[in-house]
C-alpha cells in the first residue's frame, strides 16, 4: 500500500501526520529519536534521513514526502552545510521511489519587500539564511523530482516552541509577565496557523497540477504584535501583559558579541515595518481558506495550557 512519508515531528510534521492519520491515510513518520504522535495509522520509525544510505527503506513505497526537518541552529552557515546536502540527497531518492516532496518554505528568499509579498515577486535574495532559502528554491526547481514549496509567515498554533508567537509570548502572558517583543509593536505582520499550513501542504501533494510551483499558505489578515498578545490573553481570559519592544539596534549591538543574536538580527527588518503576507491567489489554487482567527487563538491557548499544567 502506498503511503505518506514525513520526515520531523516539530509542528509542522506531527500536525500533517496526525491530519493525515484522521482522514484514513496510512503515515509513515521518520526522526532520529523514532518520538512523535501516536495514533494507529503513524507508524514511527528511527532513522537520520540526512544520511543518504537510510533513504531507499524510509521511502520504500511513498507516493508523498513532507519534508519538515531543520537544521540544528538557527545560522546561516549550519543551513549551508546541513540543508543544501540533505535536500539534494532527499529529492534523488524520492525521485527513485516516485514521490512528490512537499515542503513547507519560509518568507526569507523574498528578501526586504515594500507592500504586501505575493506569489508573483521575485525570490532572489542573495544574503545570509534569505540566500540560502533562495538557493533551495532553485535547487528544487531544477529537480526532476516534482516538488511543492508552501511558504509560511511566522508560526503560531498548537505545538509550536520556537517561534515569536510561541514559547516566548503564550506561557509569558498566560503567567502575567511583562512580554517584550522583537522591533515594534505597532507594525502589522502576518502569522500563519500551523494546521492551515498543513492542510495546505497534504491538499498540494493530491492535486499534481500545484506540482512544481511555491504557494504561499492560508494566512490571515496581518496584525500588530500588541494586538496578538491582547487576543491571546483574551481567549485565555487573564489582563493583558505590560509590553515592550526590543529595538532592532540592540540586537545588532549584542549580535556583535553573541551568535545566536546576530543570526536573530538578521531578519529583524521583518519586525520593524510592515511585513504582509498575501495569500489570496493560493487560497483560490488550493481551494482552503484560515481558520477563523478566533478559533485558531482559542486553540493555541488551550494547547499551551495543557502543556503547562501536564
Amino acid at each position: 500500500m502506498s503511503h505518506h512519508v514525513v520526515t520531523g515531528a516539530g509542528p509542522v510534521g506531527s500536525t500533517i501526520a496526525l491530519q493525515l492519520a484522521d482522514q484514513g491515510e496510512p503515515v509513515r513518520l521518520v526522526t532520529r529519536s523514532g518520538s512523535g504522535p501516536e495514533h494507529p495509522l503513524i507508524e514511527r520509525r528511527r532513522a537520520d534521513v540526512a544520511q543518504p544510505d537510510q533513504l531507499a527503506a524510509v521511502l520504500e513505497g511513498a507516493h508523498v514526502v513532507h519534508h519538515c526537518v531543520h537544521a540544528s541552529r538557527y545560522d546561516a552557515a549550519t543551513w549551508r552545510a546541513e540543508l543544501i546536502p540533505a535536500e539534494r540527497a532527499l529529492l534523488a531518492a524520492a525521485g527513485e521511489a516516485g514521490a512528490v516532496v512537499v515542503f513547507p518554505e519560509s518568507l526569507y528568499s523574498y528578501g526586504k519587500v515594500d507592500g504586501p509579498i505575493h506569489e508573483g515577486l521575485p525570490r532572489d535574495a542573495t544574503h545570509g539564511k534569505q540566500g540560502i532559502r533562495t538557493e533551495l528554491l532553485a535547487a528544487r526547481a531544477d529537480s526532476p523530482t516534482p516538488t511543492v514549496s508552501v511558504a509560511a509567515a511566522d508560526f503560531f498554533g498548537p505545538r509550536v516552541l520556537t517561534s515569536h508567537a510561541g514559547e516566548r509570548m503564550v506561557p509569558t502572558i498566560l503567567a502575567g509577565r511583562t512580554m517584550r517583543v522583537v522591533g515594534s509593536l505597532d507594525q502589522p505582520h502576518s502569522f500563519t496557523y500551523v494546521p492551515d499550513l498543513a492542510a495546505a501542504m497534504i491538499r498540494a501533494a493530491a492535486d499534481p497540477s500545484l506540482w512544481n510551483e511555491v504557494l504561499h499558505a492560508p494566512t490571515g489578515p496581518a496584525l500588530t504584535q500588541r494586538a496578538l498578545i491582547t487576543a491571546f490573553a483574551t481567549a485565555a481570559d487573564v489582563p493583558a501583559p505590560r509590553m515592550g519592544a526590543i529595538p532592532a539596534g540592540l540586537l545588532r549591538a549584542i549580535g556583535l558579541v553573541h551568535r545566536d543574536t546576530r543570526e536573530l538580527a538578521e531578519l529583524s527588518h521583518q519586525f520593524t515595518a510592515p511585513f504582509v503576507l498575501d495569500s489570496r491567489a493560493s487560497e483560490e489554487r488550493l481551494g482552503l481558506k484560515p481558520t477563523p482567527f478566533d478559533a485558531a487563538i482559542r486553540e493555541t491557548v488551550a494547547w499551551w495550557r495543557a502543556r503547562l499544567s501536564a
